[in-house]
């Protein structure tokens, strides 16, 4: 009888924990993004260029200027197909990647693409509007580096999503695997518009990238979100009785 018992029950703990865990992604372009600059002098610091075909980031002290980039996603997508898949509420963010594609420069408003390091940090603030500025004209109308410093950067919620080296290379695409923090986590639970800023993290790194205006769709910024099924509620309360009686019964076997 005991023997039987144990078999069932082992047998029972062997098959929850056998359960295969299902991965499933989605991939989206940006809705908007754009890059600010201070200018060799700080003479551009008021200035939008959202509607450029190209982005940039760069260090301060450089001859043309700090250049940083926000991006802006819509992940209600992402919410709606893992609900579909999983059920609401009964899925995880397993991964996060940002995908950029590095171009040549073609204006000489960016500085020259270099070898450095730069930090992508997920922004609370998603008020923020693109624009239609260029490098050739300029607006003052959508986001620029005094309104992104001033209004939409909060440093004490704003979360670092990791920093990463880049190459220096004028060609290529680059795969950046992001961290998952609370709040960046809680935006794509909720199908909430993401917004990402990146910046220099030394003091020679100058990247220049294709924006969500590029001609190629393949050669645009994508986000990409693996997300993993949950165990439900009823399924891991079956799992520890299954443990629990698995350990009583072996404790009656002596």
């Amino acid at each position: 009888m005991f023997f039987f018992q144990q078999v069932v029950t082992v047998s029972a703990f062997l098959g929850f924990t056998a359960l295969p865990v299902q991965a499933t992604i989605f991939t989206a372009n940006p809705v908007a993004d754009a890059f600010v600059t201070t200018g060799p002098s700080n003479n551009l610091s008021s200035n939008n260029y959202g509607g450029g075909g190209a982005l940039a980031l760069s260090a301060a002290g450089l001859a043309n200027g700090e250049f940083q980039t926000v991006l802006q996603f819509d992940t209600s997508g992402a919410k709606s197909l893992f609900d579909g898949l999983y059920g609401t509420g009964l899925w995880s963010v397993q991964s996060v990647t940002l995908q950029l594609s590095a171009g040549s420069v073609n204006n000489t408003i960016f500085n020259s693409n270099h070898a450095g390091s730069f930090g992508v940090n997920w922004m609370q603030n998603n008020s923020w509007t693109e624009g239609s500025g260029t490098p050739s004209t300029p607006t003052t109308t959508g986001i620029t580096y005094n309104t992104l410093q001033g209004t939409f950067i909060n440093p004490t919620a704003d979360e670092a999503l990791g920093t990463f080296s880049y190459n220096g290379a004028s060609s290529g695409t680059f795969v950046y695997s992001l961290g998952t923090p609370s709040g960046f986590s809680a935006d794509i639970l909720a199908g909430s518009l993401v917004s990402l800023r990146l910046a220099a993290a030394d003091n020679t790194v100058s990247y220049f990238f294709n924006s969500r205006s590029f001609g190629t769709v393949a050669n645009r910024p994508l986000l990409t979100i693996n997300a993993v099924a949950v165990p439900e509620p009823m399924a891991a309360s079956l799992l520890i009785l299954g443990i629990s009686l698995f350990v009583a019964r072996k404790g009656s076997w002596r």
